[in-house]
């Protein structure tokens, strides 16, 4: 994965996946000079998700579609977007967390703890759904643990946890029928075949 990383950007696409990373400091700069500290640290919390892609070796347009998701998500966050637009933390959801289920499921295939997904069949879709519905469970106690140690203006509600992960789940339903049907990664990011064997 460090190879993918300090590899230098060759297409438009890539440019704009690092133009994305690149973006992602200036968010934090930003929200720190012109909102919060808090908020410059909500803003922070996309920049792991930025350099993920690259790390993996991703194609360039799930890298984008993925950064611009990423920024998307933080800055509704700081501007209250998920308060103040009916249906905006579904759809946020959704695109998020499906996206970053396969992105795990990647990360994962890359030290062999599950197969690659051309050759897993319904196992990719299966596996990458219920990475999904775990990402979306975490990150519904990581809002409860923000309004109980935090700040009681974080939003926490039965019906919206269970719809958050319903959105979750399903859009990472739909974007494990993608990782199962089309390749993600760079043909030079492709593991070797001299790997150990799979795990599942």
């Amino acid at each position: 994965m460090k190879l993918n990383f300090l590899r230098p950007p060759r297409t438009i696409g890539e440019w704009c996946g690092d133009l994305l990373r690149v973006a992602g400091l200036v968010c934090v700069v930003i929200g720190i000079t012109s909102w919060s500290l808090a908020d410059g640290g909500i803003l922070a919390l996309a920049l792991p998700g930025l350099v993920l892609p690259r790390l993996l070796g991703v194609k360039a347009w799930f890298d984008v579609v993925f950064g611009i998701t990423v920024l998307i998500s933080v800055w509704s966050n700081v501007l209250d977007l998920y308060t103040t637009v009916p249906g905006w933390d579904l759809v946020v959801h959704f695109v998020l967390t499906g996206l970053t289920a396969v992105l795990l499921y990647l990360l994962f295939a890359r030290y062999d703890i599950v197969g690659e997904p051309d050759r897993s069949g319904i196992a990719t879709v299966v596996l990458a759904t219920t990475m999904g519905l775990a990402l979306s469970a975490m990150w519904e106690v990581f809002e409860w643990f923000g309004w109980a140690f935090i700040s009681e203006t974080i939003y926490v509600a039965y019906q919206d946890t269970i719809g958050d992960m319903v959105a979750g789940g399903v859009g990472s339903f739909v974007a494990a029928l993608l990782l199962a049907s089309v390749p993600l990664l760079r043909a030079d990011a492709v593991p070797s075949e001299n790997r150990r064997p799979t795990v599942i």
